[in-house]
């Protein structure tokens, strides 16, 4: 129901309304069968509501809703005796509409807000307030879905970071480089400021809701539908006739003839975003299309940004786990209202006249068959950065692993932690029936759980700092080995008159750096020749020539020319002018 029903009774008054929530169930006396719930909202000090239906009273309901019950001149003949009058709220304080009522010997009172309710004559309600489910199965679900984004994201973002690593030893792939911009390293310095404008920014929406919802709203729109793409395109990029491109022609960005299917992948990825921000309130589905959005934004963010050392990660969740308990449980001791801002933020303010609701969750209705189903709030939330803060370690970790060439068990490890971690976010949920810091729990599961394997694994050292991933380049797994049999040698040219170190035994004057392709050399000072099969066998004659006969400047470290299997072998010297 739309419209809020406020019960009040005259057990007492108090300076401060406390409401909870309740049921009125209305029923017909013409029309069996035709009984319907209505959610209200009662303070339990004022009024003791039982909590099961068949112990709450059935009593007659007056329609006053055309009055306000502000006056005498309001009241009815004959009162309201023995019955619940229900009339619409302004005009006149609570106590005010109290005192009429119960004066005119009412049993209660319903006060209707926004809008005008009429239920016919020979109405009865009965008024209860049912328990609420300690836990519900949407917990189920939300827990899936975390879970398996972040260790979904982890492993990819993991594996995307090595073989991008790997990538840069082949010199010519120009698509590597596009790749490296996509990611940022991030810096202490951007944990500072990241973490400044957070606090700045829950702050103005908590002051000024109404006004910047519709920009974060925006914003989601579009980073969810790059973050689609992102997610479909490795997919939809296999598929037959991919090749196919844009015919040539002079307009902006088409002139480069992409290919047709990324053109239409984007403008998928866009209608799904532009259809959810239009539907965004329908909460029987839209909220299936917000938590595809939210995941897809979640495993890019995950992608995109990576921590280099477990030194940064520690400081990042570190930092954002004070940031979480602060605005939870802190700032309802400075708000006029008591409420905690990271709560009111999150679920919307409830005098927000917008009635709109940050994107920024993953959101599952209660899947329970409790009448407060109908009441305000029927969605169990989960912050993105709750799923993106653990994310990073998660796949910092899956790096490392791939780093030191162990069996994932950082990754694993750190998942499972995760998943432990929001286990216990459920019970304190359950326990305690408030809003909890997911943080609070995560970040001690998951970075203590990382730093004992390390300790276990005697590798702090290299876990903290990272070594080998950030100050240099994962090694090829492609490396460039001694040639043999019909492989191809390569022979690199010294500028000095020095000699080169051989395959053949010879001793080098001194060791020369790894057989690496000279990219600032002469195309003329490279002799690349081919073997066959068959070993290459020299006469200790010319082994010894080859020890003992001075090397003459620019020349080059002795080739061998190319035999068929009929021809004997030769080793050939070649000298350079």
């Amino acid at each position: 129901m739309k419209a809020a029903i406020f019960l009040l009774s005259w057990i007492g008054v108090v300076s401060q309304v406390l409401c909870e929530y309740g049921m009125v169930h209305v029923t017909s006396d013409k029309r069996e069968g035709s009984a319907k719930d209505y959610c209200i909202l009662f303070n339990s000090e004022w009024a003791h509501l039982p909590h099961d239906l068949t112990k709450a009273a059935l009593l007659h309901l007056q329609d006053q809703t055309t009055s306000v019950l502000c006056s005498p001149a309001d009241v009815p003949d004959g009162g309201f005796t023995n019955s619940i009058p229900m009339v619409m709220r302004g005009n006149c304080t609570f106590y005010e509409k109290v005192r009429l009522a119960q004066i005119n010997g009412a049993r209660g009172l319903l006060i209707v807000s926004r809008e005008r309710l009429t239920f016919g004559r020979s109405v009865k309600v009965a008024l209860y307030a049912p328990n609420e489910p300690v836990v519900d199965y949407n917990m189920v679900i939300i827990f899936i879905m975390a879970v398996g984004t972040v260790a979904t994201g982890g492993y990819w973002a993991g594996s995307r970071d090595v073989k991008k690593s790997y990538m840069k030893h082949k010199r010519d792939d120009g698509a590597d480089k596009k790749h490296d911009d996509e990611t940022v390293d991030v810096t202490p310095i951007m944990i500072c400021v990241f973490v400044i404008m957070c606090c700045s920014m829950l702050v103005l929406l908590f002051n000024f809701y109404d006004r910047l919802v519709y920009i974060i709203i925006g914003i989601f729109c579009l980073a969810a539908s790059i973050g689609l793409y992102s997610c479909l395109s490795p997919f939809v990029g296999i598929i037959p006739f991919r090749k196919c491109r844009v015919p040539e022609n002079n307009l902006p960005y088409f002139h480069n003839r992409p290919p047709i299917w990324k053109l239409l992948l984007a403008g998928f990825c866009i209608a799904v975003s532009v259809v959810w921000g239009v539907y965004r309130n329908e909460d029987q589905w839209a909220w299936i299309l917000q938590d595809i959005l939210g995941i897809a934004f979640c495993l890019y963010m995950l992608k995109a940004i990576r921590l280099p050392t477990f030194k940064s990660c520690t400081l990042l969740l570190s930092v954002l786990f004070v940031y979480d308990v602060f605005f939870v449980f802190i700032t309802p001791y400075f708000t006029k209202s008591g409420e905690s801002i990271m709560v009111e933020v999150a679920a919307g303010p409830s005098d927000s006249y917008t009635q709109e609701k940050l994107p920024m969750v993953l959101k599952v209705p209660r899947l329970n068959s409790s009448p407060l189903a109908l009441c305000d709030r029927p969605f169990s939330l989960l912050g993105f950065g709750d799923i993106l803060v653990p994310g990073l370690l998660v796949a910092y970790c899956h790096r490392f692993d791939i780093l030191i060439q162990s069996s994932r068990i950082y990754f694993l490890a750190c998942t499972v932690a995760y998943g432990i971690g929001l286990l216990v976010t459920f019970v304190a949920l359950a326990l305690m029936q408030k809003g909890q810091p997911a943080l609070l729990y995560l970040v001690p599961c998951t970075l203590l759980t990382s730093l004992a394997v390390a300790l276990w694994r005697k590798e702090l050292p290299l876990f903290w700092t990272g070594s080998g991933f950030v100050q240099k380049d994962l090694p090829n797994p492609n490396p460039i080995l001694a040639p043999t049999g019909s492989e191809a040698c390569l022979s690199q040219h010294n500028d000095t008159d020095e000699p080169v170190a051989t395959q053949d035994g010879n001793p080098a004057a001194e060791p020369q750096q790894e057989d690496q392709e000279d990219t600032t050399g002469a195309p003329e000072d490279r002799r690349l020749s081919l073997v066959t099969d068959r070993t290459v066998v020299k006469t200790e004659e010319e082994e010894q020539q080859n020890s003992t006969s001075p090397r003459k400047e620019n020349q080059l470290v002795p080739d061998v020319e190319a035999t068929s299997p009929d021809s004997s072998v030769k080793a050939v010297k070649q000298n350079v002018e």
